[in-house]
């Protein structure tokens, strides 16, 4: 409570400094994300984010500079107005609340994911920011683990055997391999429907761009079309997957290759973006007290099994997951049917 009447002092003085505001405006707080930013809707004008953001645990100065990048690289990115560093306050536009999410529908998609996508290869077309971290083996590898270490040993209480953890070795090499065989571009990190806005004005906002980094082609690729909070018929995200890896090849951004291959890159940086948000997810609710993520869980468990049964070297991991773990959600108060999960009714 001291913290927020703080940012609110702070904002009050950051709009009276430009005229647009003679009074303290009121600050209604928003739905938290999976991070540790707060958000606050500015009741004034211009439409405006007051942002708490510990500056000790996130890059708010990067945030800042790359959200500049992004703008004058044609991608609406949110304009940061104010920013007290060093008290992890930051005052930036606010794009409304119309979240891709929620405007999505059967006779809408083709025409939103149409304009999403044409926002992901703007992005994907920009050079590489200054300071920008790569996303090689070791981040990679280091998401895979947190499956590893939250969503098996402490969300289901399973203890892995020796054999087992050579299994899961073995996978997350094979999805590395697979990783790094990739060009190399701008990743947003979580470029899904929760994170793009449908602006009023036109055009999708970008949000939550702050863990950018410079890794995978497809890595947004399979965060927006196999999102973890809405699915879509595996035929449907098939048309829209290799549509966009041929605008990648005419654009220069890859060479020519099969469309099994591009298919290959796609499903296999989905595994490992699944397991790896199964782990997160699983740490969201012990830790950081979020039990709403569970729910989503079984969508994210049936597009890990898709891919499993589809490719041959993944059998035996599919197998074991099915055997070993399945039985264990199955007992769980978040799961449901993970053969439905995602379906729309």
């Amino acid at each position: 409570m001291v913290e927020e009447q703080a940012l609110q002092s702070w904002v009050m003085q950051e709009l009276a400094a430009r005229q647009w505001c003679q009074r303290a405006p009121e600050l209604i707080p928003l739905n938290g994300d999976a991070g540790s930013r707060r958000y606050f809707r500015v009741q004034a004008q211009p439409r405006l984010l007051a942002v708490i953001s510990p500056p000790d645990a996130l890059h708010n100065g990067g945030f800042a500079a790359l959200a500049d990048f992004l703008r004058r690289r044609g991608i609406k990115a949110p304009r940061v107005v104010a920013a007290a560093a060093g008290r992890g306050f930051m005052l930036v536009e606010d794009f409304g609340d119309r979240l891709l999410l929620g405007e999505l529908g059967p006779d809408s998609a083709d025409g939103l994911y149409g304009e999403a996508l044409m926002t992901l290869l703007r992005l994907q077309q920009c050079p590489r920011p200054p300071q920008l971290p790569a996303y090689d083996a070791e981040p990679l590898l280091r998401e895979l683990r947190v499956f590893q270490q939250w969503f098996v040993p402490k969300l289901l209480g399973a203890v892995l055997r020796d054999d087992e953890c050579r299994l899961l070795e073995a996978v997350f090499q094979f999805l590395l391999d697979s990783a790094l065989q990739q060009p190399r571009v701008l990743v947003h990190r979580d470029y899904h429907s929760r994170n793009l806005i449908v602006c009023d004005g036109g055009g999708l906002g970008l949000i939550d761009f702050q863990d950018a980094i410079w890794g995978p082609l497809t890595y947004d690729l399979v965060s927006l079309l196999k999102d973890c909070y809405v699915r879509w018929p595996r035929q449907r995200v098939r048309r829209w997957a290799l549509t966009y890896g041929d605008m990648l090849i005419e654009t220069g951004l890859s060479e020519p290759l099969p469309q099994s291959q591009f298919l290959r890159w796609f499903d296999l940086m989905g595994l490992q973006r699944h397991l790896k948000v199964l782990g997160v997810f699983a740490r969201l609710s012990l830790r950081d007290g979020k039990p709403g993520y569970l729910r989503d869980l079984p969508l994210v468990i049936r597009y890990i099994l898709e891919v499993t049964a589809a490719y041959p070297q993944l059998g035996e991991f599919g197998d074991w997951f099915v055997r070993r773990l399945l039985p264990q959600c199955e007992a769980q108060p978040w799961y449901s049917d993970y053969r439905h999960a995602g379906e729309r009714r």
